[in-house]
């Protein structure tokens, strides 16, 4: 059963050097909050998933917590680079960083995969791409049934898995609904979860398209209100896009990016 905590008790709890560990949110609805109080704690060593490793990660990757990324793309989404991933893989700035890149179909499986308690995943993607002889863990597979050659992806299983969704209540359900990406799938999938929420409320009123993460599939939630900005939370706040426009700046120096950490986050 969930536990309701705090959130800078929550990541002591479950988030560890060395640990793989996936923040999931597809525009929307991204921890934020979580991912800076990780960098707050010091974490090291970690292999960080994402299928879209955007401002957040960059943070996290400059902050020196990251060793390796499984990734499907990286970007400054509408603005450009992310300069402290570049840095990290270009020049080992603070420490160098292992990549492992997939496409957007073969992380989505890999979830659901893990989720589905499998050792890996089939698709057809792929074919015709670089991908193969770059990622060690993309193998050509074939159909016992119509001797097709297909793709297999070995299943993700993080050893915590970090979303963040609009509202719990105080049994430990958890509710999120808009662009839900691979974050139900991500916690089912991992051995330990952490849902930050905007609030915690007493009753879940049912919500169109919604999706409900019962008590039993998460391990710990935490308050936090504006937890995803500057992504944005669905009938809570909109995207900060000036937060991201000023990101490039940021980024793009090592200084400025210090003189960034150690204002906003440490």
């Amino acid at each position: 059963m969930a536990s309701i905590t705090s959130l800078a008790e929550a990541v002591a709890d479950l988030v560890h050097d060395g640990d793989q560990v996936a923040l999931e949110g597809f525009t929307h609805l991204i921890p934020f909050a979580a991912g800076h109080e990780i960098i707050r704690q010091g974490r090291k060593n970690l292999t960080l998933v994402r299928m879209t490793p955007d401002l957040i990660y960059d943070q996290l990757i400059g902050a020196g917590c990251a060793r390796k990324l499984i990734f499907s793309w990286g970007g400054n989404p509408g603005v450009g680079s992310l300069h402290r991933f570049r840095d990290a893989v270009q020049h080992s700035w603070p420490v160098p960083l292992e990549i492992e890149e997939h496409s957007h179909a073969g992380m989505a499986n890999r979830y659901a995969a893990g989720a589905s308690g499998l050792p890996f995943a089939v698709l057809r993607g792929y074919t015709g791409t670089d991908l193969p002889k770059q990622t060690d863990t993309i193998k050509p597979i074939t159909c016992p049934f119509t001797g097709q050659t297909l793709t297999a992806v070995p299943a993700l299983n993080p050893d915590v898995a970090v979303i963040h969704a609009q509202r719990a209540d105080r049994k430990g359900n958890v509710q999120l609904w808009g662009i839900t990406g691979v974050q139900k799938e991500a916690v089912l999938a991992a051995k330990r979860s952490l849902v930050t929420v905007e609030e915690i409320v007493d009753v879940l009123d049912p919500r169109p398209n919604a999706v409900t993460l019962p008590s039993w599939v998460v391990t710990a939630i935490a308050e936090a209100p504006n937890g995803a900005h500057p992504s944005y939370a669905h009938d809570y706040y909109v995207r900060d896009n000036e937060y991201y426009k000023a990101w490039d700046a940021i980024s793009r120096d090592r200084d400025e990016f210090q003189r960034w950490l150690e204002k906003e986050v440490r």
